[in-house]
């Protein structure tokens, strides 16, 4: 299917959609299709055919079913907070913006469950939960604008995954329309279901290519009891992993996050952020545990002390107060917005646990080799095996230029990241940016029987066509 529209189809297209949902719901300005084109990503310039904004689920299945009449593409949007170009609409698609699906209802104290459209922003649900009494354990930097339809299309994973795990650990129903306009009503929040295939798994991570998610059933736990982190300077990439394993075979974590110093300069002298101490190292982590008693506090402290001796760790603080501990995550949750200035080429990538950090040498080591004026900054999720590798652009190099470097060295880092058995990307999606290396971590079979499955939910290739494969 060709998803770029002639001028004459065009009209065509933006006239029918104004039908649907109303002239003032359908934009076609050059700011909106700035805003609304694209996601956090500047590889790929937006141009779109139109903005539609539905209000409601029959909305959303007449404008998908107008799209297989008129061969036009659909690109889902949500947040915009992607980072693999999954919602950019570059070839004359019309973008379906959820924004305005935005309510949560449903609410169930007995099966903590809660029901959101898809347009409701993940901070809003956040703090629903906790007005509930309860908690909402998915969370990220962009949690203040990303939507919950998004964080489930990309399987969002974020900062407490080696506690709570990925998005789709927390979706216990889904409402999908699908690219043929039929509405799939899957699993119904469900704790035990084991009649047939779970079809929606299927549209968790699927980045809008099988469908659109409307509406989901979200699961809440309780809300965690004195959060309290530790921030601690380490020599190296090896004494990263010894005080992950000391740490965790002690002490329940919910987050272990580490960052470069290069990371820390960058966020301290933009932010406005003072330093955790006055000890430099190499890298930092970041734990974070329940202070569910005097016991466990006792426990990370001896921890540490022991750490220090072994040497693996060089610095330390512990935080005190929520402010504290606010102030502490901003040193790791503010580097992305921190380094978007410098245009970073982002690569988001993993491997089992264990081989974290021969992996994260050898990957260094390419980049360097091959770009050693480059600035490197890392940062990421090592307690759950994926790392963020971000090269920064030259004020003196151009965006092409510098995207077609980093796309060649690309090709080594994933011949590593193949070796090791690990993802190409590990919570961002494929989208356009990452579909020509999908092949480094699928098989020939496995890409194959993801074609097959998507002629099933969408057999005229109406839905974002041209992400993760093609």
């Amino acid at each position: 299917m060709n998803s770029a529209a002639s001028r004459e189809s065009a009209e065509v297209i933006v006239s029918q959609l104004q039908e649907i949902v109303g002239e003032a719901n359908v934009r076609v300005s050059d700011e909106d299709f700035a805003t609304f084109g694209r996601d956090w990503t500047r590889a790929v310039d937006p141009n779109p055919v139109a903005i539609v904004f539905p209000r409601s689920i029959e909305q959303v299945q007449a404008v998908i079913r107008r799209a297989n009449d008129l061969e036009f593409g659909i690109v889902p949007s949500g947040g915009r907070t992607g980072l693999s170009g999954g919602a950019v609409a570059a070839n004359g698609e019309v973008v379906l913006a959820l924004d305005y699906m935005n309510a949560i209802s449903g609410f169930d104290p007995i099966d903590r469950t809660v029901v959101c459209e898809a347009g409701v922003i993940t901070e809003q649900l956040q703090q629903y939960a906790e007005e509930q009494g309860l908690f909402y354990p998915v969370d990220f930097a962009s949690a203040g604008s990303s939507q919950i339809g998004g964080n489930i299309s990309t399987n969002a994973g974020g900062i407490k995954v080696i506690r709570y795990g990925m998005t789709r650990d927390w979706v216990a129903g889904l409402k999908v329309v699908t690219g043929t306009g039929e509405l799939l009503e899957l699993n119904n929040g469900l704790l035990k279901n084991n009649a047939g295939y779970d079809l929606r798994q299927l549209f968790i991570g699927a980045e809008g290519t099988l469908g659109v998610v409307v509406e989901a059933t979200i699961q809440l736990t309780r809300q965690p009891h004195d959060l309290t982190a530790l921030v601690l300077g380490v020599p190296d990439f090896d004494a990263l992993m010894k005080v992950f394993n000391q740490f965790q075979s002690g002490i329940d974590l919910t987050a272990f996050e580490f960052f470069s110093e290069q990371a820390l300069q960058k966020v301290v002298e933009h932010q406005g952020l003072a330093r955790p101490f006055e000890s430099v190292t190499p890298f930092y982590c970041l734990l974070e545990f329940e202070r569910l008693n005097e016991h466990v506090e006792e426990q990370a402290m001896a921890m540490f002390e022991a750490a220090v001796e072994q040497g693996w760790v060089v610095d330390g603080v512990m935080s005190q107060s929520l402010e504290q501990l606010k102030n502490l995550w901003r040193l790791r949750e503010d580097i992305s917005e921190t380094i978007s200035r410098w245009t970073p080429y982002k690569n988001d990538i993993s491997t089992v646990i264990s081989k974290v950090p021969e992996f994260l040498v050898a990957v260094e080591n390419v980049v360097n080799a091959r770009y050693p004026d480059f600035e490197i900054i890392w940062f990421g999720h090592i307690g759950d095996g994926n790392v963020h590798l971000n090269i920064l652009k030259p004020d003196s190099l151009d965006k092409t230029t510098f995207f077609e470097q980093c796309s060649e060295v690309s090709l080594e880092v994933f011949d590593i990241v193949e070796r090791f058995g690990g993802s190409v990307s590990a919570e961002h999606g494929v989208g356009l940016l990452k579909k020509p290396y999908l092949k480094y971590t699928r098989s020939a079979a496995e890409i194959a029987a993801m074609k097959a499955i998507k002629v099933v939910f969408d057999p005229k290739g109406v839905m974002n066509p041209g992400k993760v494969f093609d």
